[in-house]
């Protein structure tokens, strides 16, 4: 076991690395869209904007994610004649729809878990629709969506290694290939890789913490810590 070697190749992971944050936030953005987008529509109380949205929901839920990497890589070329020049944007796009899908359930269940009475104030306040969900809907459901989303984002980073079975060169490609060479351990590079997933996990979650507590404070909530744990309370003039 040559750690040696492992070492003097750990620059070689810069490249495939940025290969795989440019996979995680693009298809991240990609499915956060989708999330929003499909979530308003499966929450439509009209039959004609919640049946697409449902399908193409239950469809991408429902069906594997390499599955669909492969189709979108090799086999849309072929069956619908779309060709996409780089293989990792048909990773983006199926990674995208697939978190998207299942993140929009998270959107739509925040969305509903908003109390009645603040639409029938909004509604008061002759408030229309769009400024409805823009002012009273959307500010409370999403500090609600954040944990939730943050959960999504890091299983859609570890994810983001799948793309290498369609050919793009990420860290776990690297990893695989340096250690069949001579002088080089597989394990160690795998440890490495561990390594890397986990600091890139920890750096989503501490983010996501940071955007949860300000969302929350926007709304008036105290989100110190009191005796190990948060203790949520609405301070004076916040949301009632």
């Amino acid at each position: 076991m040559d750690l040696q070697a492992v070492i003097e190749s750990l620059p070689r992971y810069g490249e495939p690395l940025l290969v795989t944050i440019g996979v995680t936030v693009a298809s991240a953005a990609l499915a956060l869209v989708l999330a929003f987008g499909l979530g308003l529509m499966t929450g439509s109380r009209h039959l004609a904007i919640r049946t697409p949205a449902r399908a193409f929901v239950e469809f991408f839920r429902g069906s594997s994610v390499v599955v669909q990497l492969f189709w979108f890589a090799f086999a849309m070329p072929v069956v619908l004649g779309i060709q996409f020049d780089y293989l990792i944007v048909a990773g983006i796009i199926a990674l995208g729809c697939n978190y998207g899908a299942y993140s929009s359930e998270v959107v739509r269940g925040a969305i509903a878990a908003v109390p009645r009475g603040q639409l029938e104030a909004a509604t008061a306040l002759n408030l229309t629709p769009l400024q409805k969900m823009r002012l009273v809907v959307l500010p409370q459901a999403w500090p609600e969506m954040i944990p939730s989303l943050c959960a999504f984002a890091i299983m859609l980073l570890k994810a983001s290694a799948l793309v290498s079975v369609i050919g793009v060169l990420d860290i776990t490609w690297l990893a695989g290939l340096l250690g069949k060479q001579p002088g080089q351990d597989r394990l160690l590079h795998y440890a490495v890789v561990l390594v890397i997933y986990f600091v890139l996990a920890w750096l989503i979650w501490t983010g996501m913490r940071a955007l949860e507590r300000r969302a929350k404070r926007g709304l008036g909530i105290d989100t110190k810590p009191v005796k190990g744990r948060l203790a949520p309370t609405v301070a004076a003039g916040g949301v009632h």
